[in-house]
């Protein structure tokens, strides 16, 4: 399995809360560690979404993926 099919099965975890309140989230390219993501619907306009993305997405990758994943940017 590829970096890129693990960080998108922990995000499958994290998609139904961002579902929930109107969101998605879209994984666009794992490189170096660094998880490029694009929040859409509700989430991409959304006030929280850098608390989102930090104290969700990021927290559970790097939970799951600790030897992986370094930091989780948004790509706009």
């Amino acid at each position: 399995m590829t970096i890129f099919e693990e960080v998108e099965q922990v995000l499958d975890k994290v998609r139904p809360f961002l579902q929930r309140d109107g969101g998605d989230i879209e994984l666009i390219d794992v490189e170096d560690g660094i998880v490029k993501v694009r929040l859409m619907g509700a989430c991409g306009s959304c006030m929280a979404s850098t608390m989102t993305l930090k104290m969700g997405v990021e927290r559970a990758l790097l939970e799951e993926l600790p030897d992986k994943i370094k930091e989780v940017q948004q790509v706009f």
